[in-house]
């Protein structure tokens, strides 16, 4: 009897291997990607890139374990040497590209591309833009060149689903000279808000509100299926609490902790983007599923679980304003997909728009969280932002 891999891999289309970098982790999955259908033949995640303890586990489109592991990566080398080897132990067939999740593109790269060398040098430009992200993303550009020499490369940008925002949402309030050098809002998690979108298909209502929590998070305001305005800005610091990220701050708090406190830009780099949010509030962790075992008896758990909530449901105000109103609210990644007791928290004061929030169905991942009676449906959707690279990569790759 054949596996499932050699099964899916008879499919028509192109080998697709995906790569979403992270600051230490590096998710990937293989893909069979055609013109209409994309079906997924392994995903798995390498952990904790330059610990001392790192996890390496891959899946195949059953689910099943192809491995789980422990293992040190000192780089992102590492891994990527390691699912070349997964790839070439298993039954795939040979790859044919390798599609990229981009965080920010800059002012200049704004659309899906092949990468070039002209693509490498505006993203090295663009990483002050997010230097939590692009250069990791360099770096396993680079390895990917090394391990798998003359395939194509594909970036897909978070920010391309933002890129025609209406200039009353994307302009900043500052000099005109700074905004000329690209200094906007760009709005990310844009891979995210396609797959929403494209999952929706034909329900796809007329106004729609994307929640997308998890240890990053943001909310974005999307009109016929087209994004209009998002709460993230010209980095993915700002907007919502997060998890180690505080969102939008008062630009007097930096100043001030550079005038009395002397800090310095790595200072406030490391203060915002590493020791705030959810684990600057708690002291404790800024993984909400930690905040949750100790919030009973932990003040600052349960007031960073409380002020997370609110700034969600504070945004997600702001974005039904910008609406006009609402119809759907979808509430995606980590958190947004599996954290029923937040979505409660967050929709509860929300009532004014017609949301009738069925408190049993708040673990249900696919069923409306909301009664018959609701003007405003709620419903959880699992990201699939590897799939929309994946796709992505097949349209600009294939003949």
């Amino acid at each position: 009897m054949s596996s499932p891999l050699e099964k899916e891999g008879a499919n028509t289309g192109l080998t697709v291997l995906t790569l979403n970098s992270g600051s230490s982790s590096l998710k990937f999955g293989v893909y069979r990607a055609g013109p209409v259908k994309i079906e997924m033949l392994i995903s798995g995640e390498a952990e904790s890139i330059g610990e001392k303890k790192g996890q390496f586990h891959a899946n195949d489109s059953c689910g099943n374990v192809l491995v789980s592991e422990t293992g040190t990566f000192p780089s992102e080398r590492g891994a990527i040497f390691r699912i070349g080897r997964l790839l070439a132990d298993s039954k795939l067939p040979s790859l044919d590209a390798i599609g990229h999740r981009i965080v920010h593109g800059g002012p200049n790269l704004t659309q899906h591309c092949l990468i070039d060398d002209a693509v490498l040098t505006q993203l090295k430009a663009a990483a002050p833009f997010a230097p939590l992200h692009i250069p990791s993303a360099l770096s396993v550009i680079g390895f990917v060149k090394e391990h798998f020499p003359g395939l194509p490369q594909v970036a897909c940008f978070d920010t391309t689903f933002h890129a025609h925002v209406p200039e009353v949402a994307r302009t900043l309030p500052i000099p005109k000279e700074l905004r000329s050098a690209g200094i906007r809002r760009y709005g990310f998690h844009g891979l995210s808000c396609e797959s929403i979108v494209r999952q929706l298909g034909n329900d796809l209502p007329p106004r729609l509100v994307i929640a997308h929590l998890g240890n990053g998070a943001s909310i974005t305001a999307v009109r016929e299926g087209r994004s209009i305005d998002t709460s993230m800005g010209l980095t993915p610091t700002g907007g919502v609490i997060m998890g180690t990220r505080s969102g939008d701050l008062d630009p007097g708090v930096l100043i001030y902790l550079m005038r009395a406190k002397k800090f310095n830009a790595g200072m406030l780099e490391e203060m915002v983007d590493h020791r705030s949010g959810l684990f600057g509030i708690s002291g404790v962790s800024s993984d909400m599923r930690r905040l949750h075992d100790v919030a009973s008896s932990n003040a600052d758990a349960r007031l960073a679980i409380e002020m997370f909530c609110y700034s969600v449901r504070k945004e997600i105000a702001a974005m039904i304003a910008a609406l006009g109103g609402v119809d759907l609210i979808v509430f995606t990644g980590g958190i947004g997909e599996n954290d029923g007791e937040v979505r409660a928290a967050v929709c509860s004061g929300l009532s004014w728009v017609g949301i009738r929030f069925d408190e049993s169905s708040t673990r249900s991942l696919y069923e409306p969280n909301t009664d018959a009676t609701s003007r405003c449906q709620v419903c959880a959707l699992t990201s699939q932002e590897d799939e929309q690279i994946a796709r992505h990569t097949q349209a600009l790759v294939a003949p």
